[in-house]
């Protein structure tokens, strides 16, 4: 499948650094007052006559048994009656169904406790999410995350690697318990700051190491064919520190190079080897690379054993010499990397190519697949015995490609897929159907498996999404028409 943009946006991001806004409502930074906001002259004869138009209409309401605040109270509710009158009927959309004629999507705030969007005038195809030292099950609103993603744009040289911080990120829902100063908050605009990093092609697929401790080492497939290595440390601690000195080189520090002139998207950091970097091309070649502070060092005899282009990496989070490819070939496959020459399992997963591929980092025996004809699959290790090993749950929602697939990071159950058809879901594979329940319809027709807990829309052609790991519940996505951040009541 193609993962690159059709339409692509020929503006470009500023390549300065400066704060602009992001989501909803009235300009943060404000400007200068024009006559318009400097207010009336006020009348030296104004009060006189309003209080005498004032005495008439109480003679007036007192003739009609009626003061004036019930007066006003039954103005109030008539004309809150019209404008519900007034307002288009709503009802709940579910996927596939067809928009009549002057119909559009509007997002159910009520199910959402944050909801943000970014517009952005490049697209980009792969982010990562950067841990920060905000602190760990982060719950108090405003939120405040850093991301690091990679342009795809036209022209080789107009592309970025850029950091951002995302900040004021309010609640979009009001709670009872609120008070007025949270309720003023949601009037607020989110704020975006970002450092920007030249880099010669599209960004295919941007990882970062996940032991950010110390150091932010990210990792960039280009559709040059090279993979490069950043420290994007000082471009973090910029955004939090006025008068940081960047680099006079803004180059990666490492590159690699064994890929030649095959591209690729499969790239993972090892969670239990520091520097540890495998990366999958189209040729079906697998090399694994250390990464140290002074450069990288490739392992010049890649992995063999694909038919067809790498799709997806996935190191294990408990044994430090496994891992697991998925590829358009079909199939997903376990790796010792001790066995260059032949995977350790081989399964033939999907009759169309196999797209993308999480390790359960809290259940080590649980993989999830997700495929070119929309569905996702969830494998148990525990049962790969013999030759055709099959899911323990297979679902098909989805009406178009997964494009990406992830465990939540602390509940071993649930699960975020996203796919071409323009669906972000959310899923508990914990939740056991009732036999009323299961293959149950909606009144529109449509089958909802009782594990899906939520259906997020709103983007267009989403190509990656991340959980963030220090914010719970919090999801991002991007797409062709830019970055989601939200939280749902879901999880």
């Amino acid at each position: 499948m193609s993962k690159r943009q059709a339409d692509q946006d020929e503006d470009m991001m500023q390549h300065d650094s400066k704060a602009v806004d992001f989501g909803h409502g009235r300009n943060r930074n404000g400007g200068k007052n024009d006559l318009n906001e400097m207010g009336e002259f006020e009348d030296a004869w104004e009060d006189d006559f309003e209080q005498e138009s004032g005495d008439e209409q109480d003679q007036a309401m007192e003739e009609d048994g009626m003061d004036v605040d019930e007066k006003a109270e039954l103005e109030k509710e008539e004309q809150e009656e019209e404008e519900e009158e007034q307002q288009p009927e709503l009802r709940t959309y579910l996927p596939g169904q067809p928009l009549e004629e002057g119909e559009q999507l509007e997002a159910d705030q009520s199910v959402y406790v944050m909801l943000h969007n970014l517009d952005v005038r490049a697209p980009f195809l792969s982010f990562d999410v950067l841990e920060d030292s905000l602190g760990e099950e982060r719950k108090n609103f405003p939120a405040t995350a850093y991301v690091a993603a990679g342009t795809s744009v036209p022209g080789a040289r107009d592309n970025e690697v850029l950091v951002m911080k995302m900040s004021q990120l309010h609640k979009t829902q009001q709670d009872d318990s609120d008070d007025e100063d949270d309720a003023d908050a949601l009037d607020e605009d989110p704020v975006l700051e970002y450092r920007s990093i030249p880099h010669n092609g599209c960004v295919n697929r941007l990882r970062v190491m996940p032991q950010q401790q110390e150091k932010h080492i990210a990792s960039t497939w280009s559709e040059t064919g090279k993979v490069h290595i950043f420290d994007l440390s000082p471009y973090m601690k910029s955004l939090d520190v006025p008068g940081t000195t960047l680099p006079k080189s803004n180059k990666p520090f490492a590159t690699i190079n064994n890929h030649g002139r095959y591209e690729g998207y499969a790239m993972d950091w090892s969670p239990l080897d520091t520097g540890r970097l495998l990366t999958g091309d189209n040729a079906g070649l697998i090399y694994n690379t250390i990464v140290r502070p002074t450069g990288a060092s490739t392992d010049n005899t890649p992995f063999r054993g694909h038919k067809s282009s790498v799709e997806d990496l996935q190191w294990s989070s408990t044994e430090r010499n496994v891992f697991a490819s998925c590829s358009a070939d079909q199939t997903v496959k376990i790796w010792d990397t001790r066995s260059k020459n032949r995977a350790a399992v081989n399964i033939h997963a999907s009759t169309s190519d196999v797209n993308v591929i999480t390790w359960n980092h809290k259940a080590s025996y649980l993989l999830a697949s997700g495929h070119d004809d929309g569905v996702f699959s969830v494998w148990d290790l525990r049962q790969f015995k013999g030759n055709n090993p099959t899911p323990v749950a297979s679902f098909k929602w989805h009406n178009a490609p997964i494009t990406s697939i992830e465990w939540h990071p602390t509940e071993e159950s649930a699960l975020a897929v996203s796919g071409a058809d323009d669906q972000l879901t959310l899923w508990d594979l914990s939740v056991e159907p009732d036999t009323e329940e299961e293959g149950r319809l909606t009144s529109e027709g449509v089958e909802v498996p009782p594990q899906l807990l939520f259906v997020h829309q709103g983007q267009t052609e989403i190509k990656e999404l991340h959980w963030h790991k220090q914010i719970p519940g919090c999801v991002l996505s991007t797409s062709n028409t830019g970055f989601n951040i939200f939280k749902t009541i879901s999880i």
